[in-house]
């Protein structure tokens, strides 16, 4: 078994991470600047006796979930007053190969929410439900099969259109905040 403590000890601050991102960090910025979270959440109030006290993320900067997800785990984590450390995923596959979605996918991010003994407690990701609607519908809307001579160009295309979504849809901001909630509420 893996030892969170020293993947959680290994990885950097969340702050110092957002500064030293080179694909994404604006990005990232402007969804913190302009996420607002809910004012009168009875959910995230009652989150602050919560058992946890510290968040290992497994990421990478080129990311596009990350990019939407981050900025809103940062606003909540602000809010719980939550230490929260990242890890890149690619630097040491086993830690990410104990949280593979549908059991063979590495997909990111990954927010591990550890307790004082850095014990995992809650875990969170890649996606929410909603944003995981979107790709998909998009992906069988618009992607060929994957030997079709114009699959490269239009999955580029379809990563842009992700992209802008992500940066610029508040509600599904919304939803991302909604599904780390109701899934620390649970």
């Amino acid at each position: 078994m893996i030892n969170l403590k020293t993947y959680f000890n290994h990885s950097q601050p969340i702050d110092d991470y957002i500064a030293n991102m080179t694909v994404n960090k604006d990005n990232v910025l402007h969804i913190y600047g302009a996420f607002n979270m809910p004012s009168n959440d009875k959910r995230i109030k009652d989150l602050k006796d919560a058992s946890f006290s510290k968040v290992l993320v497994i990421s990478e900067d080129w990311c596009g979930d990350a990019m939407m997800n981050l900025p809103i785990l940062r606003h909540i984590s602000e809010y719980l007053n939550l230490e929260v450390r990242v890890f890149h995923r690619d630097e040491d596959t086993q830690l990410i190969d104990q949280y593979l979605t549908n059991g063979t996918a590495r997909s990111i991010p990954i927010f591990i929410f550890l307790n004082d003994n850095y014990e995992e407690v809650k875990v969170w990701g890649p996606r929410a439900d909603e944003a995981q609607k979107f790709v998909s519908e998009l992906r069988a809307q618009h992607l060929p099969d994957k030997d079709a001579p114009d699959y490269e160009t239009k999955e580029k295309e379809v990563h842009h259109e992700i992209a802008s979504k992500y940066k610029t849809d508040s509600e599904l901001w919304r939803h991302v905040y909604d599904s780390i909630i109701n899934k620390l509420s649970n």
